[in-house]
């Protein structure tokens, strides 16, 4: 069996350990979209099963939680506020709906826009959930510690409207693009 040659010309019977590549960026996990996402799984693994007990998905739950702030919220603003996409959003409101966990009905000022409100049968699942949703709360603030979880989300917070004024790149590229 004949050995790897060398860069340098000579033979080798080991085989060599590949060079990690490397990029021009940062280590993938130490990227902050990566550290968020690992952040935020760890957090939801400890919130699933509990869902699922109650036969919610996470963005159900998060609708019905977004419901619960508000007496009617228009659809779109919905979307924003709960961060779905407007298509994955109708199925979810579709299935909620079919559930009596919402009540939809045409915006009065505009017969176009859609209204959604949390129905009194949603109120009770919010309810029925709360408890073990909110030992879970306790038990990430036991295991983090209370101070350290109030400044994450300060920093969560300050982060988010820090970048909310930042452009995004491309952005303006396509925009003047259009023009």
């Amino acid at each position: 069996m004949a050995g790897k040659r060398s860069p340098n010309g000579s033979s080798s019977e080991q085989a060599e350990t590949p060079e990690p590549r490397r990029g021009p960026m940062r280590e993938f996990s130490r990227s902050l979209p990566m550290s968020l996402l690992r952040a935020r799984e760890a957090v939801m693994r400890q919130f699933r099963p509990s869902l699922r007990n109650h036969g919610l998905t996470e963005q159900q739950w998060r609708i019905l939680r977004a419901l619960t702030a508000i007496d009617t919220i228009e659809v779109t603003e919905l979307a924003r506020v709960a961060f779905l996409l407007g298509p994955s959003l109708s199925r979810i409101l579709r299935d909620l709906e079919a559930r009596d966990l919402i009540e939809r009905r045409t915006a009065k000022a505009d017969l176009r826009r859609g209204e959604v409100s949390i129905s009194t049968r949603g109120l009770k699942l919010i309810e029925a959930v709360a408890p073990t949703s909110e030992a879970i709360y306790a038990e990430i603030t036991n295991r983090y510690g209370a101070r350290k979880l109030g400044e994450l989300q300060d920093m969560l917070g300050e982060l988010e409207r820090s970048l909310a004024a930042m452009e995004v790149a491309g952005e303006g590229d396509a925009a003047a693009e259009e023009e």
